[in-house]
């Protein structure tokens, strides 16, 4: 964690850093105040205007939330690269998106003077003492009346880049009118009858930063951790008495592997959503049995909104728990060969998925915007099947299945296998080149004791056959994971294949 400030933040709807929001013939407006951040008069002197584009460096800060709110309210759409991303590719993305001014966070003061030797924003303003002028000595001397949104519904409010380290970035748009539904989406179809406490610890850069919005947008509370810290997080739970959470799978698993979870004060907690990356069916029947009936799993893109879920309810079932829930009543779901055509019932094809909830497309590339999305239906790249009682499967992503001789090995059957092993705590599946010109199955995992990687081979042979047999298991104390949570399997392939 960073010692430049608190691990955790608290910063209500209310008090000294206000929001509120309204929404009125379609169209998104806001108001926003602060006693010390108040409307940034100095970003308009500096002709930022409507449509222009305000890139965030930073972390989980208060001051990057209230940030993105107020360039939004100007009408000027937003963009966070992830923290994780080197230097490069964030001024790629600088670069891409026309960045009218860069909003640094002090701690990523050393990180953004190497973004700068890069990229040429049009302006860079710093909250607090950093790179250029002080956004909160300048925005203290303005006036604390609220600000006319400049916004419109069809305006860029969002930029989400899921590419950028090689090549052209891939940034996501969202427009205003698209924020405005998501903000009022109800998970499961249901409002919670109580006060959002929620704990942000992971990147508010990805998914938590729209569970932060809808928690404000509904008056609750939200607490702000830098990163996740299991011991942390427990902590925080019992102390800050937290209601909702957002939560990739390994983190979950990392929860329950850490000792204190088992005499930490879990009571408060009402809703923790999952998702981003497939779960471990073994592995969530532990963590409904430890935390109790409070674990909601939705399946989704970024690309294409929600599109299952699985409430608490029937994560009592634990045939259920290998699947990605039901259809959400907003989704139309359609399973299709490689050619685009919908396959029989039950039959293994790829996802196309028609949410209301799409992107509005890629940043700069109409031809990958055309691919992608078609008549509102958006090809998810995944592999999956409904069953006969209408639970979504999703078995792979088309580019995680490893071409083997003799067939295709989808790396999530795999794991799964693997992780039936009393001893495994942890499986993370990818392809190798092979001699022949396929590819070999290896298998990186992590034990809580010691195993031996014959045990785990015939498993494999034993539950799915010989072409599923990792050719080389190693041994990992822990699998690393990306910015936003989900297992790294391009660092795991370079740290261990090279």
């Amino acid at each position: 964690m960073r010692t430049s400030r608190p691990c955790w933040t608290r910063w209500r709807g209310v008090g000294t850093r206000q929001l509120w929001c309204t929404v009125a013939d379609g169209s998104a407006a806001a108001r926003w105040s602060t006693r010390r951040t108040g409307p940034p008069g100095y970003w308009i002197a500096t002709a930022l205007v409507r449509g222009d584009v305000v890139t965030l460096l930073g972390g989980n800060a208060p001051e990057m939330i209230t940030g993105r709110y107020a360039a939004n309210l100007l009408g000027c759409g937003v963009t966070e690269p992830y923290g994780g991303l080197s230097a490069e590719a964030k001024a790629k993305i600088v670069a891409d998106v026309d960045t009218g001014i860069l909003l640094v966070d002090p701690s990523f003061r050393d990180n953004a003077a190497q973004v700068l030797e890069r990229c040429s924003p049009g302006a860079v303003l710093s909250f607090g003492d950093g790179i250029g002028p002080d956004l909160l000595a300048l925005a203290a001397a303005e006036s604390a009346e609220p600000v006319v949104c400049g916004a419109r519904p069809d305006d860029v409010q969002q930029i989400r880049h899921t590419g950028g380290t090689t090549g052209h970035p891939e940034g996501i748009c969202y427009t205003f009118d698209h924020h405005r539904r998501v903000l009022n989406l109800g998970i499961a179809g249901e409002e919670p009858d109580y006060q959002r406490r929620q704990l942000v610890c992971t990147t508010i850069a990805h998914a938590a930063g729209g569970f932060a919005d809808r928690s404000l947008a509904r008056g609750g509370l939200v607490v702000l951790q830098d990163e996740f810290d299991p011991a942390e997080v427990l902590a925080a739970v019992e102390r800050e008495r937290i209601t909702d959470m957002w939560l990739l799978p390994p983190l979950i698993y990392r929860l329950l592997d850490h000792p204190d979870s088992e005499d930490t004060d879990l009571s408060s907690l009402r809703n923790v959503v999952y998702g981003g990356c497939r779960a471990n069916p073994t592995r969530m029947s532990e963590a409904v049995e430890r935390f109790g009936p409070v674990f909601t799993q939705v399946y989704g893109q970024t690309e294409a909104g929600l599109i299952s879920v699985l409430t608490p309810r029937e994560h009592h079932d634990p045939e259920l728990l290998g699947t990605a829930g039901r259809v959400a009543p907003t989704t139309e779901l359609a399973i299709c060969d490689e050619h685009g055509d919908r396959i029989a019932e039950g039959e293994r094809g790829e996802l196309w998925a028609r949410t209301g909830m799409e992107m509005d497309g890629y940043w700069k590339q109409p031809e990958l915007t055309a691919r992608t999305v078609q008549d509102g239906w958006v090809d998810t790249g995944d592999v999956g099947y409904l069953d006969v009682e209408g639970y979504l499967h999703v078995v792979d992503r088309v580019k995680d299945v490893i071409v083997v001789v003799g067939g295709h090995v989808c790396t999530s059957e795999v794991e799964n296998v693997l992780m039936e092993h009393p001893g495994v705590r942890g499986a993370a599946v990818f392809g190798t080149p092979d001699p022949n010109g396929a590819e070999r199955v290896h298998a990186a995992v992590v034990t809580a004791e010691d195993v031996a990687d014959e045990d785990l081979t015939s498993l494999v042979e034993e539950r799915k056959g010989a072409m599923y047999v990792p050719s080389d298991v190693t041994f990992v104390r822990q699998l690393p994971l990306t910015d936003v949570g989900k297992p790294d399997k391009k660092a795991l392939r370079a740290q261990l294949v090279g």
